[in-house]
């Protein structure tokens, strides 16, 4: 994209449900603003979801289709799924004839499925962006006529072209590299001790409720670890439940919120994490170096979530714990790591070896690749 006859440059960027989806896709979009400051860029989200709100609070433009997914135990739901659908396909097509983009970009999540599939019908190029170890559906189905396929694990030609995957990594929010607290300051930042040994517990923005629960259940033995705290993001669903909890044990080396909002902070007063293991956590806790303890929620497509956390825990660069064995053994594994210094260096070590840096940028370059030869 150089010289002084440049056309106008539009990029449509389409898909989220969830923070993983959403955090990569607005990190792609500011790395495209940098380099090109007259570039339009559009979202395309799905209706009700989060990308609804974060989108526009992180200065987009978004349009949101009525599509939702497949009820795989309610199967006669299914109707009203398909209506929207096929309403998705009509909707999809019109803001391809609006916003006429270059580059149409998936990043997962139900509404890249109608957007990508109309932009390739009509032959707009796609680069899809795969987060995970195990490729999720939608991806899978757009990648036959995809440009390019951005991924963040090795071994991925499992699921797609081969010729067409560039590992990249996934982006993260910079703020996050970025933080230039000491763990001291970041843990009175955060309202703990900054002597103490410190484990960061984070269900993601939702919560996990297994994980709350098996907090719950451990706070008399969080407790007596005297030189260990926690700090223990429930999400909001559970916030009530889990202040209450806390409130009534008495336990003194635990503060409880609903949300964190400067996670920079929070990582940084961390010597251990606990997380389920989405894929743009597990980035940035590579990015990061964290020791971490994961619990894959078993409420997400093709269970991809254990194929993610067992990419690390297969290289000891983190320690595994099932979300049917949470209850029994979380609170015991994570007591017992976070005071074993050189556990934590290992598992430290070796994840930050599996970081892939400059995600945001890797993918951009391959977006104005694509342009420059679709376009010359």
């Amino acid at each position: 994209m150089s010289g002084s006859n440049q056309k106008q440059l539009n990029v449509l960027v389409s898909g989220g449900g969830t923070g993983g989806h959403i955090f990569p896709a607005l990190s792609i979009a500011n790395e495209v603003q940098r380099r090109h400051p007259e570039a339009k860029i559009l979202f395309v989200g799905a209706e009700g979801r989060m990308e609804m709100e974060k989108v526009p609070a992180a200065g987009y433009n978004i349009i949101g289709l009525p599509v939702s997914g497949f009820d795989r135990k309610h199967l006669l739901r299914n109707f009203k799924v398909l209506s929207r659908l096929f309403k998705s396909m009509g909707l999809a097509k019109k803001i391809l004839n609006d916003f006429k983009p270059n580059i149409a970009i998936g990043v997962g999540g139900y509404a890249s499925g109608p957007m990508l599939k109309a932009a390739q019908k009509k032959g707009i190029p796609t680069l899809l962006q795969e987060q995970n170890s195990y490729a999720g559906v939608t991806n899978k189905l757009l990648a036959a006529k995809a440009e390019c396929i951005c991924v963040a694990y090795e071994g991925m030609e499992r699921f797609f072209p081969q010729e067409k995957i560039v590992l990249t990594g996934n982006p993260v929010r910079r703020n996050l590299l970025e933080c230039g607290a000491t763990p001291e300051q970041a843990r009175q930042a955060m309202g703990v001790d900054p002597n103490k040994r410190t484990i960061l517990i984070i269900g993601g923005s939702l919560g996990a409720r297994t994980i709350n629960n098996a907090i719950i259940d451990g706070l008399s033995k969080i407790g007596e670890a005297y030189d260990v705290q926690v700090i223990w993001q429930t999400g909001k669903i559970y916030d009530q439940q889990c202040r209450e909890a806390l409130d009534a044990s008495g336990v003194k080396n635990v503060v409880q919120m609903p949300f964190i909002s400067n996670m920079d902070m929070a990582y940084r007063a961390a010597d251990l994490v606990v997380s389920r293991a989405g894929a743009s956590s597990i980035s940035e806790l590579q990015l990061l170096g964290k020791p971490a303890i994961l619990v894959p929620s078993p409420n997400v497509a093709e269970d991809h979530q254990t194929k993610n956390a067992l990419a690390l825990a297969n290289r000891d660069a983190a320690i595994m714990v099932r979300d049917a064995d949470a209850a029994g053994s979380l609170v015991e594994t994570m007591l017992a790591t976070v005071t074993d210094g050189n556990k934590l260096t290992t598992l430290g070590s070796n994840v930050l070896k599996m970081a892939l840096h400059d995600a945001a940028e890797r993918i951009v370059d391959e977006v104005d690749r694509i342009i420059n030869r679709t376009q010359s």
